[in-house]
């Protein structure tokens, strides 16, 4: 038997990432814009946004609000670019808006991680995800980082089903009326110190449900984020990687 495994090693070779932080992702993949000083129609190009994520003077994209459908740089390809850059996590919401002409990648702040997030979750991170009215696109993607591929339990990240085992809380969806009440107590029962962690346009600005009757997002007014994922959905690579530079993994390869 145990022959057997070491031939089918051989013949598949690995099949998690040695690296979370060095992939390529393929063209198809839409990561981090970029907005060339070009002139354009500037009114025709705000009004393809279906969630105002386009702003003027200058013009930007709100990465908490795009819902990646790629209509401004099918209209506009010499003004807007969305590049295969997956590492746009960041701890301050103002970061995910990209101007025109900006070209450095999107990263955490560290003055603003809180002391006890690196002292006590570096080693090993215990979530409780809550999916507050989503789509289950992004519920999907964060399954998938427990997968073969990305494999993140092997840097102590994992999602557990109680809250109180848990360090914090992983939000997907827009947060509906009926699921405000079940996120708090969801968020009261995880043990002090603990995190808050946004995943997707419809946990960080609504999506396209923004401004809905139907939402309740009170819950973001009185509470502080510590992690903003973004993505409609986002990357499995995303959300690994943010969380490893959130709680400062020194090294994210394994051989």
């Amino acid at each position: 038997m145990f022959i057997e495994d070491i031939k089918i090693l051989n013949r598949l070779g690995k099949q998690y990432i040695p690296d979370v932080t060095k992939p390529s992702l393929p063209g198809p993949f839409k990561g981090r814009p970029e907005i060339s000083s070009e002139k354009i129609n500037e009114d025709a190009l705000v009004a393809l946004c279906p969630t105002q994520a386009i702003g003027r003077a200058p013009i930007s994209i709100d990465m908490g609000k795009c819902v990646m459908c790629g209509e401004c740089s099918f209209a506009f390809p010499n003004k807007i670019k969305f590049t295969t850059d997956y590492k746009i996590a960041t701890n301050v919401r103002e970061r995910l808006v990209v101007k025109e002409g900006d070209l450095q990648p999107i990263t955490l702040d560290e003055t603003k991680i809180r002391s006890e997030i690196r002292s006590l979750f570096g080693r090993s991170l215990k979530l409780r995800e809550i999916s507050a009215a989503g789509s289950n696109a992004d519920e999907a993607e964060l399954n998938a980082c427990g997968n073969p591929n990305f494999d993140m339990g092997r840097f102590g990240i994992e999602f557990l089903a109680s809250p109180r085992h848990c360090d914090g809380i992983v939000i997907t969806g827009p947060i509906s009326e009926n699921m405000a009440g079940p996120l708090q107590t969801c968020y009261d029962a995880v043990p002090a110190p603990k995190m808050i962690i946004l995943v997707g346009t419809d946990a960080i600005s609504g999506g396209i449900f923004a401004g809905s009757g139907a939402l309740n997002r009170t819950f973001l007014d009185t509470h502080q984020v510590d992690l903003y994922v973004p993505g409609n959905p986002p990357h499995p690579l995303t959300f690994v990687n943010g969380v490893l530079e959130l709680v400062r993994r020194k090294s994210s390869k394994v051989t």
